[in-house]
């Protein structure tokens, strides 16, 4: 396949109405292979991105799960008049009662969603330089709606651009524990915590070869991932949810994902509790130098999950992480009780819905009804404990 051939449409100059913005071209990808040198350029220390929108991340997600989902790449490059990036937009369309919606890549495995912008130009970025891109997933995209969920109002101290589109409080929040860089261990966990915590633990250190570690090896990666997929249904079962993780090319993808390098490091960090007899807990999450964000998780069906393994978990990660100079650590989407035991504040996350042309208004409008309702549900306690007495009862 040629290069123009890939293209799905022609780089093409900003419209003379939009003056004020620094876009000068826009290119309009399917090709993964095509868009990777400008993704992993934008990717480098100095540009504004979170670790969730990694090449390395993303490809094995569309490469395995994305496919199955009949999601197709929609990667957004915009350059400025010397041809420097300034913004690529990792988005994948999917075919919805007759509407194209873009989103972004990642489905329900991604915390946060966001572009990978050029920092100077994320910082000055106006509506103007929003109206090229959405123009040109208009006219040469044939998107008829955007659906752009859990996106960061800001990340790394620094606005996201696309907090000037029409936006809306996603249905779910994202627990957040800030650790102030030289605080005591007391700033991030009460010493109260710490000590029941302690207690709990001399049970599992009385266990042959107790240890906390981070998995290095591919060994060791995948022998954590075979017993993270025997367990998770399991677990999930056990508490009536759904297990995302048995949806078609899911595993295949997070294999990938772990074990792709980023350096010295992986794409996915796996911390684990385990003894000579058996893996305890694991939490994975993804690393960027200043903040870790935790993705997945699961602990023992065994007697030894009576010692609450995934909290004492979570506390060698909150130390270790604090200790390297991180600033903060998230421990993903949700609500559930264990999470507020840590973090005390929440991420401000946005969904926007933006229609694109005519057709795509109604979606527009029934994609933010449904996602405000959603969010209604979730923070009233009855309705909430409703709508999951209702789930369990109907599978």
């Amino acid at each position: 396949m040629t290069m123009a051939a890939a293209m799905q449409s022609r780089t093409a100059e900003a419209p003379a109405r939009l003056k004020a913005s620094l876009i000068a071209e826009i290119d309009i990808v399917s090709d993964l292979a095509m868009a990777e040198p400008l993704w992993r350029a934008l990717e480098n220390i100095g540009h504004l991105a979170t670790p969730y929108q990694r090449f390395d991340l993303l490809a094995p997600w569309q490469r395995h799960a994305g496919e199955h989902e009949g999601a197709a790449p929609l990667i957004v490059i915009a350059r400025d008049a010397e041809r420097r990036p300034l913004v690529v937009l990792p988005l994948c369309t999917r075919q919805n009662h007759g509407v194209t919606v873009a989103c972004f890549m990642g489905g329900k495995h991604t915390t946060f969603n966001m572009g990978l912008w050029d920092a100077d130009f994320a910082g000055h970025a106006n509506t103007a330089d929003l109206d090229a891109l959405l123009a040109a997933l208009r006219t040469r995209g044939g998107v008829d709606v955007l659906a752009l969920s859990q996106q960061p109002m800001r990340w790394r101290d620094q606005q996201n651009p696309f907090a000037l589109l029409p936006r809306q409080n996603s249905i779910n929040g994202c627990p957040l524990l800030a650790m102030p860089p030289g605080g005591p261990p007391e700033s991030r966990i009460s010493n109260s915590f710490r000590r029941r915590l302690k207690s709990k633990e001399k049970k599992l250190k009385a266990l042959a070869g107790y240890r906390y570690h981070l998995a290095t090896t591919d060994d060791d990666i995948t022998r954590l991932l075979d017993w993270f997929f025997r367990v998770k249904p399991a677990r999930m079962a056990e508490q009536k949810l759904p297990n995302v993780f048995a949806e078609p090319g899911v595993e295949a993808f997070v294999r990938s994902a772990c074990l792709a390098r980023r350096g010295e490091a992986r794409v996915i960090d796996i911390h684990a509790l385990e003894c000579d007899e058996e893996v305890i807990a694991i939490f994975a999450g993804v690393a960027d130098g200043r903040r870790f964000s935790i993705m997945f998780n699961t602990y023992t069906m065994s007697e030894h999950a009576r010692y609450s393994p995934g909290l004492i978990l979570m506390r060698n990660i909150i130390d270790r992480y604090a200790e390297a100079g991180y600033d903060a650590l998230d421990l993903g989407i949700g609500s559930d009780d264990y999470k507020r035991l840590f973090c005390k504040s929440d991420e401000e996350i946005f969904d926007s819905f933006v229609p694109l042309t005519s057709r795509g208004k109604l979606a527009a409008m029934a994609m933010s009804s449904l996602s405000h309702g959603k969010r209604l549900v979730k923070q009233n306690q009855l309705l909430f404990d409703l709508a999951r007495k209702l789930r369990r009862a109907f599978g």
